[in-house]
Formats: C-alpha cells, sequence, structure tokens
C-alpha cells in the first residue's frame, strides 16, 4: 500500500488543517486527525514508506556485510581472532545504547538511521555466517578443492557461501523486523527520522502526548507497526522450516 500511497490517499501527509484538529475516526479520517489536524491514515501511509524503507535496506546491507566478513572470520584463523575481537566490542553494548549513541553524533535522517541500524546489527550476522562457515569448510568437498588448488576466493563464493544461505535467509528477515523497531524507537525518543518525514516511530512519539485527549493518534501507527513486525516474524519462521527440513521433521 505505501507504494501507492499517491494514489489511496487524498490528504497532503504534512498538510495542516486547524479546524479539523483532535477530530475522532470517521468517515472523513479513517484514523483521526492529529493535534494540528493532519490526517492520521495518510500520515501511516507514507510513514511506512519510511519504516518499510529503513528495514529493507538495512537488511541488504547487514546481509551483505555479514556474509562478507562472516566468510572471511570462518575461514581464515588469522583473520578470525581480529575481527571477532571487534564483533565483540560492538555486541558488548546494548544494542538501542550504541544506536542512540551513533545517531547523536551523525544527526536524524533516513540514510545515517540505516547506517547507524547496519553498524549495530552486523556484528550478530557476522556471527551466524561464521558458525555455518565453520561447520561448511570441513567437508569433503571443500577439501577436494583446496585439494586441486582452486583459489581462496572461488572455495568461499562457489563452494561455502550457498550452503550458509539458509540461517542467512531466515536471519535477514528478523533484521527487517528488529529494523523496523530499532528506527521506531530512535524516532520516538526523537533522534531518528525528522519529524518533517513522517514514520510510524515519530507518529507515536507525538501520539504518546495525547493519548488521553486523542488516543487514535499513537494507536493507529503502533497497531500497523506491530502487524508488520509480528508478519515478518511469522515470515521467518516459515522460511526456517522450509529451509531447514530436520527441523521440520522434528516438530
Amino acid at each position: 500500500m505505501t507504494i501507492f500511497a499517491d494514489f489511496i490517499v487524498k490528504y497532503d501527509p504534512v498538510g495542516i488543517d486547524p479546524s479539523h484538529r483532535f477530530m475522532p475516526p470517521g468517515t472523513e479520517h479513517w484514523f483521526g486527525a492529529d493535534v494540528v489536524g493532519r490526517d492520521v491514515y495518510t500520515r501511516v501511509i507514507y510513514g511506512g514508506r519510511v519504516s518499510l524503507l529503513v528495514g529493507f535496506m538495512v537488511a541488504i546491507f547487514v546481509t551483505v556485510a555479514g556474509l562478507f566478513i562472516g566468510l572471511v572470520s570462518g575461514y581464515t584463523p588469522k583473520l578470525d581472532l581480529v575481527i571477532q575481537r571487534i564483533m565483540d566490542a560492538l555486541m558488548s553494548f546494548p544494542t538501542l545504547l550504541l544506536a542512540l549513541a551513533l545517531i547523536a553524533m551523525l544527526g536524524g535522517s533516513v540514510w545515517n538511521v540505516i547506517a547507524v541500524i547496519t553498524i549495530v546489527d552486523t556484528p550478530r550476522m557476522v556471527r551466524i555466517v561464521r558458525s555455518a562457515v565453520l561447520s561448511v569448510r570441513e567437508q569433503q568437498y571443500v577439501d577436494a578443492a583446496r585439494g586441486i588448488g582452486a583459489p581462496v576466493q572461488r572455495i568461499l563464493f562457489l563452494h561455502i557461501a550457498p550452503n550458509t544461505m539458509a540461517p542467512v535467509i531466515v536471519q535477514a528477515t528478523y533484521f527487517f523486523a528488529a529494523a523496523i523497531l530499532t528506527e521506531a524507537s530512535l524516532s520516538f525518543l526523537g533522534l531518528g527520522i525528522p519529524p518533517e518525514d513522517p514514520s510510524w516511530g515519530n507518529i507515536l512519539a507525538l501520539g504518546r502526548k495525547y493519548l488521553q485527549q486523542a488516543f487514535w493518534i499513537a494507536f493507529f501507527p503502533g497497531l500497523i507497526l506491530t502487524i508488520n513486525v509480528l508478519a515478518m516474524n511469522l515470515v521467518g519462521d516459515g522460511l526456517r522450516d522450509a529451509l531447514d527440513p530436520k527441523l521440520s521433521r522434528s516438530s
């Protein structure tokens, strides 16, 4: 729906109409209006563009970075120690606290939020890929490739990487959902997406001030956020069952 926002909504997401201030949900404003008369439904739809973009881009960047670093770390013992100490250092901080510190230094914007969440989440993907590589690199077909003198790059990307993709794909869906939540948390705290660009997080941040007076400002973006995160987690569970036959049979 967010892709076709320009065709399915009739209000401007930043258009102000004081006469509709705090108008409750109804036929004119399906999700009601906020403190300055902006249509909440329109802002939720346009906010979905930002929040889903963050989730999608973070999932891609974390997957690519985590796959590359994890392959190198798992296959190269000399580099493994250095890489893992760096990952340990990043993971020693609480996720949200590290994200808050980085976004405070870089400033709030869509791409800065994407970069910060990518930095925070990549170590976890590196760990997942590294674990998969450690179990694959001793297989006979990898030994055979080494025995015939295949280059390291060929072994990594042709023989090892394809056999680590199942857990990577599954985890990418979870990182997608986690990125949406992290963006919402940063925006809710006023350090994420700027207020002029609606996102589910900054709509929630505005709505919390008027929960008793106009609960719908926070309720609807919160509901949509919850549904999307739950849906992505269910997709991840489905992919895990489909890509791991042993797990499917045991359940």
